[in-house]
């Protein structure tokens, strides 16, 4: 089923996202841990890119095991920088092939150390150029986009970012997730701001509950993402106690969720960082 009616048919809709593992152990752990959020019932589970895309076979793999022998929805990322699209139609094709509706439609990364990206007129250079490519080779897929609540970190403003959104939508988006935040503040804004430019579509806000303080500084560094300074206080207070810092980061994470599903969010994605218990705490609060 594809994400667009899931949301059509049942709300909200809870969804998880995990990363590529590194190591066969790591691949087996990732496994039980989605079999064990089964219960949990997801409306449907992704699946990123290594960086670079790495890991795009891999991905696939992984999504239709998932798809086929555990019995969740799955979205796939899908990365295009860098890429010719004859590339993207053969990975688009192979999806489909598999049974997979739902792509996540991302630029990718930039290259690292300074290295450049050899453009043409068929290598691809932004989202919206594989969003065509999809909406072309695959029309009946749902296509989902990356959203940024405090604006892309290499965005020169927020409004050329919600500009090069609406183009996104426009493409042929049909869902939207957003990048992780914890001030329910700038979801509001944001979602106001995309109607008032004529985005309709569905906007799921991301939540990653914290549990490691350095980890979580890390992630918002690379995103973009802000940390309200009562939240840190709270998890500096902790001083690296990891069940009290879980706690604070759970304890939040709830307000946050019961916040926005309260205001109409359509569902709540959840970045899981391949572990499931601050998720699984949240999820279970929300349903009491």
């Amino acid at each position: 089923m594809t994400v667009r009616a899931l949301l059509e048919a049942k709300a909200p809709v809870f969804s998880f996202e995990y990363f590529p593992p590194k190591t066969e152990q790591g691949e087996k752990n990732l496994f039980e841990t989605v079999r064990s959020m089964k219960d949990l019932d997801p409306g449907f589970v992704s699946i990123t890119c290594g960086a670079g895309g790495t890991t795009r076979h891999k991905t696939l793999d992984w999504a239709d095991q998932i798809k086929k022998d555990i019995g969740i929805e799955v979205v796939v990322h899908m990365t295009c920088l860098g890429r010719t699209r004859d590339e993207l139609r053969k990975e688009i094709s192979d999806a489909r092939d598999r049974g997979i509706e739902n792509v996540l439609a991302l630029r990718g990364d930039l290259p690292q150390h300074g290295a450049e990206v050899a453009y043409g007129d068929e290598v691809c250079r932004y989202a919206v150029d594989l969003i065509k490519v999809i909406d072309d080779e695959f029309p009946e897929a749902c296509t989902l986009g990356a959203c940024y609540p405090e604006g892309h970190i290499d965005a020169e403003s927020r409004d050329l970012d919600m500009e090069r959104l609406k183009e996104k939508c426009d493409a042929g988006l049909d869902v939207l997730v957003t990048q992780l935040f914890f001030d329910n503040d700038h979801y509001y804004s944001f979602v106001e701001r995309a109607r008032r430019m004529g985005i309709e579509q569905p906007v799921i806000p991301g939540i990653m509950p914290v549990t490691d303080l350095s980890q979580v500084a890390r992630f918002t560094s690379m995103c973009g993402a802000s940390i309200p300074q009562s939240l840190m206080e709270k998890l500096v207070a902790c001083d690296g106690d990891k069940d009290a810092t879980l706690k604070v980061g759970v304890e939040h994470a709830v307000r946050q969720c019961e916040g926005l599903l309260s205001k109409g969010a359509p569902g709540v994605h959840f970045y899981t960082l391949n572990k499931s218990p601050a998720t699984r705490l949240v999820v279970e609060s929300i349903r009491r």
